[in-house]
């Protein structure tokens, strides 16, 4: 598995977007570029966060940032999450898995005694040039999203 760490740069993504959309990161170069990636539409944590990210939505704005929350959920599970929780970030679809690879987030997993592959919570703060320059990885969801916006604002 990749490990992407502060200082490097982030691998090129471009992935289909909710709305019929799309992102890339070279549509995004010059722009600071907040990727929060989680496990799986619509279930307690991944909408909690969703929805502090989407609260702060404003902020980040301000502060030159583009919010992205990746999972490997089909656009259409997307469209849906993002109506029934009215979230105001961009969410993307990376079903085939290259991006959550590419950013070392796809791995083994164990819940209740089962093993499984999925995506590990983990956020990468890339800045204006696509260097890396923060990493959150395990993250615990209250909180980070302030958390995240704080490290934007110093940047």
């Amino acid at each position: 598995m990749t490990e992407i760490t502060e200082g490097q740069p982030a691998p090129a993504f471009d992935m289909a977007t909710d709305g019929g959309g799309r992102v890339s990161s070279d549509g995004l170069k010059g722009r600071t570029v907040v990727l929060y990636f989680y496990p799986k539409a619509d279930t307690p944590g991944c909408t909690s966060e969703g929805q502090d990210f989407s609260a702060l939505a404003g902020e980040f704005a301000a502060a030159g940032a583009t919010v992205i929350g990746v999972s490997r959920d089909p656009v259409k599970k997307l469209d849906r999450f993002k109506a029934k929780y009215d979230l105001g970030v961009i969410l993307a679809s990376d079903e085939p898995g290259d991006v959550t690879k590419a950013f070392g987030v796809w791995g083994e997993k164990s819940m209740y005694g089962r093993v499984y592959m999925g995506i590990e919570r983990a956020t990468f703060l890339i800045d204006g040039a696509g260097v890396v320059r923060r990493v959150w990885r395990k993250v615990r969801v209250k909180g980070h999203a302030a958390e995240v916006l704080a490290a934007v604002q110093s940047l």
